[in-house]
């Protein structure tokens, strides 16, 4: 877990060895989260920012009528809400979709580095600018892409994102979510999920059925999705890819 925190320590661009050092200093103990446990309420005013070491989590709206809407899921690696630093309320839910482990950084300690430590400062700011772009794809799917690209683009990006962190090669990782999880990101129902991963599976292009994934054919899947790794910018310098 701790070589998760080193991969994001890595790709803060710009940063020298004395910035991460005097980051890593600021970082508290591990903590465990269980799935369904709710890191960050909406309207809330955090005091801390965290990083994710292993797990899934995910940012979640409430909709009026009960329904949720997951717009970003979190790998290992990833600052989980660093943009709360700057906000005076939460406008969504932070919920771990797996068992996670996350470590924190207070907003006083964020502050201080931002004042103190300006490669660092506009490090940290590239993260935000990345976790933009990611959103913008996923509005964009679900704005403009049918059901199989948002499910292929998905899968795209889950793997591309994990094999930066050493979760996934060959064209394998794990995804412990539900069909439920999944139609909650794409903007789909469980069952037209489960249809269109049928459909996927048929074609010979992807695998999964809840925890491990393949994908048999990386060209067309990224093809049907209109996949271009470029918007995840920091998240690839660790991994080459």
């Amino acid at each position: 877990m701790h070589d998760r925190l080193a991969i994001m320590l890595d790709r803060l661009e710009g940063a020298s060895a004395d910035d991460r050092d005097a980051f890593a200093a600021l970082i508290g103990e591990m903590r465990s989260v269980s799935t369904g446990q709710v890191l960050v309420d909406e309207a809330s005013r955090p005091q801390i920012s965290m990083v994710l070491l292993d797990g899934l989590v995910g940012r979640v709206s409430i909709l009026r009528e009960g329904g949720r809407q997951i717009s970003g899921l979190n790998v290992p690696g990833d600052f989980l809400d660093l943009h709360s630093l700057l906000l005076r309320k939460m406008d969504h839910s932070l919920v771990a979709l797996t068992n996670a482990a996350v470590v924190a950084v207070s907003h006083a300690d964020l502050r201080w580095i931002c004042e103190t430590r300006p490669h660092l400062m506009r490090a940290l700011w590239r993260e935000t600018v990345v976790d933009g772009a990611i959103h913008r794809e996923w509005l964009s799917a679900l704005g403009r892409r049918p059901a199989a690209e948002r499910l292929a683009h998905l899968f795209c990006e889950v793997y591309v994102r994990l094999k930066a962190v050493g979760l996934a090669g060959d064209y394998q990782f794990d995804l412990p979510l539900t069909q439920s999880d999944i139609a909650d990101m794409v903007g789909i129902s469980s069952v037209h999920v489960n249809r269109t991963l049928k459909t996927l599976r048929q074609e010979g292009l992807l695998e999964w059925r809840g925890g491990p994934a393949t994908v048999h054919d990386w060209r067309s899947l990224a093809r049907i999705a209109q996949f271009d790794a470029n918007y995840l910018q920091a998240r690839l310098t660790t991994a080459g890819v």
